[in-house]
């Protein structure tokens, strides 16, 4: 364990005020339904790009996993992440921290370094390297390190060091965020399997033994399947169609041009064999302690972003993803020391605007970016520049030099808020101000989430530093890019289809409830904490009452207030 980990290990021990194990034995609440012992399993699923829109929408055509969590879970479908900036890394950063991106250091998937104008990974360690040993793949050497808070793993493993908590995804920020500082992360890298990052001092082999046997199975599992999907269902087949992109023809059929193992639902079936894995071969929730395992599901956003929403690619995948988390359920439910999942989303998405201009939304359409050539143009002349200070970088625009190096202040200053000035007058562009001017304002309360204004949810994604020079937010029916064999559609604005997403707990023997009132993703690390009987450090989340495990009432606390 590196002298960083074992700080972050003491910091929240101190920050907790315990030395101890949780308390496991609670005096049960008076309630109409049976109660049942806190479990010694947490599982937290995160689908990546699930909205609350294609919840509902499938809802009544699930018939497995995500049918027994919509009927015997508690349901809240107006569950949100509150900030402006809905993007993986940010979304999955507030599941387990109980903290807004403003909060966890995490604005974006990448950001700009102003000294230097290279882009910085959200999760990039430079100090570490990847076990499978090709620091050139996926994004590069990575590791906590980046993310500034701790989360409900964290809290568990400083009372409770025993306990494992362990994550798989297809993505490195889905599993590092979900394990935490003090947890161990595994992800699928191509032509390898589950890899994971080695900080200094430790081996590639040490760090990759709970998975060895796993990826010795996958390969040879991949060797003998050819790589196939098509259509299982008639109502997705009939949704194939040709579309016109950029003057190029999409054909939104299956099997899709191109197949590759983590653009189709195979992606999200191995992982939750992954995790089927490690639940077995570590005994996870079979010990004395707590144990946590995170899984997060990239195959719905990978679709998404390659093929829409709305299309057959995204129906089979909603109902082979439903298929999959029935088997996965299944096996939770035969954990002896009994086992609660909660399962929600970074972030939401929408369709490829093509589509959605012939579904009714006349104004869909791509972004014209012809105006903030134009306003260089014009910094150019006025400031005596030699080159475009205006560039795309960290969901948002930088003011740099030819090397993306941030200009020199006042003149970044003075730039920035012309253009801002400018870009206001841009039809597309809906919301745009300054870092500096954003981060005057005060955090706002976010206990009405539905009700924040879109300059609110722009605030809770700034950080300084690491967010871009100028937040914009376009129009919500204007994507920018869109390439056939590409993105074709994305998320990342602060409208209402990327920042609602489900939130639902479930366990063996829970009975269903509709729970309309808005809740957080925020709120889902104090209520896993409460339940277990780890306190948590002052977070903006708020613990939830869990219908029937026999633990007392949730504290009497809010989020913080606006300040």
């Amino acid at each position: 364990m590196s002298l960083s980990r074992v700080a972050v290990l003491a910091t929240v021990a101190v920050t907790l005020g315990l030395t101890s194990a949780p308390a496991v034995a609670r005096q049960a609440p008076p309630q109409t339904v049976a109660a049942v012992a806190p479990p010694k399993l947490i599982v937290t699923i995160v689908v990546d790009q699930f909205s609350a829109n294609l919840f509902n929408q499938y809802r009544s055509r699930y018939t497995g996993g995500l049918r027994r969590l919509a009927d015997q879970g508690l349901v809240s479908t107006n569950g949100y992440q509150t900030h402006g900036l809905t993007e993986t890394c940010p979304g999955h950063s507030t599941v387990l921290t109980g903290m807004h991106p403003v909060e966890t250091g995490i604005p974006a998937n990448d950001w700009i370094d102003a000294t230097t104008g290279k882009e910085v990974y959200c999760l990039a360690a430079p100090q570490n390297h990847l076990a499978h040993g090709r620091d050139d793949t996926d994004n590069g050497p990575v590791g906590p390190d980046q993310l500034r808070a701790t989360t409900v793993g964290d809290w568990l493993k400083a009372v409770s060091p025993n306990s494992r908590v362990m994550a798989v995804s297809g993505k490195d920020r889905g599993a590092i965020n979900l394990a935490g500082h003090q947890g161990q992360a595994f992800w699928f890298t191509d032509g390898f399997g589950l890899t994971t990052y080695v900080e200094p001092g430790q081996t590639a082999e040490a760090r990759l033994a709970p998975v060895t046997a796993f990826n010795t199975g996958f390969k040879a599992w991949m060797a003998a399947n050819p790589l196939t999907w098509d259509y299982q269902h008639d109502d997705c087949r009939a949704r194939a169609g040709d579309w016109t992109i950029r003057g190029q023809t999409f054909h939104s059929v299956l099997p899709p041009a191109g197949l590759k193992f983590d653009t189709s639902p195979l992606l999200d079936e191995q992982t939750l064999k992954a995790a089927e894995y490690l639940l077995d071969s570590q005994r996870l929730g079979q010990g004395a302690t707590t144990d946590m395992l995170g899984v997060s599901l990239s195959a719905t956003d990978r679709i998404g972003h390659a093929f829409g929403t709305q299309g057959p690619e995204m129906c089979e995948q909603m109902y082979r993803l439903d298929a999959a988390l029935g088997a996965f359920l299944d096996k939770l439910a035969q954990v002896p020391g009994g086992a609660l999942v909660v399962l929600t989303a970074d972030h939401g998405g929408s369709d490829f605007v093509e589509r959605l201009h012939q579904h009714g939304y006349p104004n869909a359409h791509r972004v014209d970016l012809a105006p903030i050539a134009t306003i260089n143009a014009t910094l150019r002349q006025r400031f005596n520049l030699d080159a475009n200070p205006l560039q795309m970088g960290g969901s948002g625009l930088i003011v740099a030099d030819r090397q993306m190096r941030s200009l020199p202040d006042p003149l970044r200053t003075q730039v920035a808020e012309a253009a801002v000035e400018m870009l206001r007058a841009v039809p597309d562009v809906a919301f745009v101000e300054t870092r500096d001017r954003l981060l005057t304002d005060p955090l706002p309360d976010t206990r009405l989430p539905e009700m924040m204004t879109v300059r609110e949810r722009m605030r809770l994604s700034t950080v300084p530093e690491r967010s871009p020079d100028i937040m914009i937010a376009f129009a919500q029916a204007a994507n920018l890019g869109g390439r056939v064999g590409g993105t074709l559609a994305g998320h990342g604005t602060p409208w209402e289809f990327d920042r609602r997403v489900p939130i639902i707990f479930w366990w063996p023997g829970a009975h269903g409830e509709e729970r309309f009132l808005p809740i957080r993703t925020v709120d889902i690390a104090p209520t896993l904490a409460h339940v277990m009987g780890v306190p948590a450090p002052k977070v903006e989340g708020r613990c939830m009452d869990l219908n029937g495990f026999a633990v007392s009432d949730c504290p009497a606390t809010e989020s913080t207030p606006a300040r």
